[in-house]
């Protein structure tokens, strides 16, 4: 069995003396896993960094096994991510929440969304918009999406400033204001296109807040509780990061 795909680091370990255990997303596979020879030597260990864009080989006798990747560097971006500690925590977070697909099941949207968002992590606003837009999708591609598109109680499209806990479904202001204690604040960029979220985006502190409160609630609803997966401490760092980031932003503006 042998097949060649492109495919981001999202993972690594030691495996034995001079092997490392490589973790990647592709784009058609999903997350595979696989052995690289040698993985550990000064020639392969840059290449072998979160983050990092490879071209891969896989080789195995047969499909379900473990099998072997060679690689080959497309864009190495580890060395620049790592010069913040936004960039690492954002990183950190963002390859424990891939680990919660299924091995090798297929999530093409997923993979590309990485491919953007690790070219972006360095900025604050973009990185945190496009991380944001990234959970949401997660949690789409997961089963548990989040209808944001009108009111659960009237079905209006306009004014929706809430989301439901129980349902996870937008409330406009009107149905919601009885209840706006229990509901959960919907950010104004989430609700925008994808394809709006440019790279002049602007986002202000309390959005960047609230959107990282919402798509934290349901993902520890629907996938960290039921399956009693401990919460990434990453993801935590990396909303303190941006805290402080958007704090300097506001004092600098």
């Amino acid at each position: 069995m042998q097949w060649q795909a492109e495919g981001i680091v999202i993972g690594t370990r030691k495996q034995g003396e001079n092997n490392i255990l490589l973790e990647v997303l592709t784009p058609d596979r999903g997350r595979c896993l696989g052995l690289v020879r040698g993985g550990r030597s000064r020639r392969q260990q840059p290449a072998l960094q979160l983050g990092n864009h490879l071209n891969l080989t896989w080789r195995a006798r047969l499909d379900e096994h473990l099998g072997f990747f060679t690689v080959e560097p497309l864009q190495l971006r580890a060395a620049h991510l790592m010069q913040t500690a936004r960039a690492i925590h954002g990183l950190q977070s963002l390859c424990a929440q891939i680990r919660l697909l299924p091995e090798r099941d297929p999530h093409p949207n997923l993979f590309h969304a990485l491919d953007v968002i690790l070219d972006h992590l360095e900025d604050p606003q973009i990185g945190a918009a496009l991380v944001l837009r990234f959970e949401l999708e997660l949690l789409n591609e997961l089963g548990f999406g989040l209808d944001l598109t009108e009111c659960a109680a009237t079905g209006v499209t306009d004014e929706l400033i809430w989301v439901s806990p129980k349902s996870g479904r937008a409330v406009c202001k009107t149905a919601g204001q009885p209840y706006a204690s229990k509901l959960l604040t919907l950010p104004e960029f989430l609700k925008a296109p994808q394809t709006r979220l440019s790279q002049n985006i602007q986002i202000s502190k309390g959005d960047m807040e609230a959107g990282f409160s919402l798509t934290g609630y349901f993902l520890f609803k629907y996938i960290y509780e039921p399956r009693s997966i401990p919460w990434p401490p990453a993801r935590d760092s990396y909303v303190t990061a941006l805290k402080k980031d958007f704090a300097e932003l506001s004092d600098m503006s």
